[in-house]
Formats: structure tokens, sequence, C-alpha cells
């Protein structure tokens, strides 16, 4: 991603691995991908998920999903007044964390239903329909300042960008618990 930014700052491989905040908010680079980085980042939370899966219980994830959206609400909020203020589209870090949420209510589950809820999550993510929307705009409009944010802004302002995920993951969920409801109804499992 050569984007530029109101800073002039240009991530890439370089500014990203200079500090741990920055890796993790690019989700270890895949927020780096010149084509739709919000989906290499959610391919790189599913991949992610997989393999802790293998070593960690469900509590251990679940506590590492929401360490991961508090200390993701600074992380965002420090790497976005590095990057000008804004939602970049190379911050990743919402993806993940809000994709291992929807893994968590789903899992264990075969690979179509995993699938299901990578292109639900994604359809929700990107297009931001309802409320998912209005979070986002109400977020994205709050910004006005080109002044320094203080602390309690730039988390704020992380708080937003995580936020509208977790809504994008809360309505994937809803939809794959409603699925399963009607087709167990249906008696087709």
């Amino acid at each position: 991603m050569t984007k530029a930014n109101r800073t002039g700052v240009h991530p890439n491989c370089k500014w990203t691995f200079q500090g741990l905040h920055r890796v993790l908010a690019f989700g270890f680079g895949s927020g780096l991908s010149p084509i739709s980085p919000g989906t290499a980042g959610t391919l790189w939370a599913w991949a992610g998920y997989l393999i802790a899966e293998q070593f960690l219980n469900t509590h251990a994830l679940a506590w590492i999903t929401l360490g991961g959206f508090i200390v993701g609400c600074w992380i965002c909020g420090k790497v976005s007044e590095e990057l000008g203020k804004q939602d970049f589209g190379g911050i990743v870090m919402d993806e993940i964390i809000a994709f291992w949420l929807v893994l968590l209510f789903i899992m264990p589950a075969n690979i179509w239903m995993q699938l299901i809820a990578f292109t639900l999550f994604r359809f929700f993510d990107a297009a931001k329909p309802g409320p998912i929307g209005i979070i986002d705009r109400h977020f994205k409009h709050q910004e006005n300042s080109s002044s320094p944010s203080t602390h309690t802004q730039m988390i704020w302002r992380g708080f937003g960008i995580m936020i509208d995920d977790v809504a994008a993951a809360i309505a994937t969920i809803f939809i794959i618990f409603i699925a399963r409801v009607i087709v167990i109804h249906l008696g087709w499992i």
C-alpha cells in the first residue's frame, strides 16, 4: 500500500515493522495488501484462529479476543493518529478481532460454515448496512481538528475504528444463528 495520507506517511513494510503497535494494527503486514486489505486481514485472522485453537481452549481465545479489543482501541487510535486521524484501510486489527469474535461463536464448524461466516462478515464490514453504517459514520464525522489528539481522543477514535467491525461480527453471528435455527426446525440436520 503506497497511498499517502495527510501526514505524508506512506505505510510500507519498513514503517509498519518499526513498532509493535503498527505490526498489530496492520495485522502482521496483511493490511499492506494493495488489494482489499480488510479481506487480507480477515484471512490472516481466520488462519491465525485455526492455528491458535490447536494450542488454546475456547476460554483462552475469548480472553485474547476481549483483550485484543481493549488494547486494539489504543493501538488503532495511536496508529490512526500517526497516519492523520483516519480509519486508514491498512489498519486491520479491527477485522482480526471482530472475525475472531465470529469464530468464537461458530466453532467448531466445518469449512463451509467458516466460509459462509467469512463471506457474511466481509459483506457486513464492507457494505456497512443499517446500524453498522450508522456507527461507522458517527465516528468518522467526529474528527474535525488538525491539532494533536489527547490520549482520550486517541482511544475514542480507536474505539470507533473497532466498534463498526464488532457490529459487523454481531450481524454475522445473528444471521448464522437464525439460519441454524431454521435448518434445525426444518429437520435438515
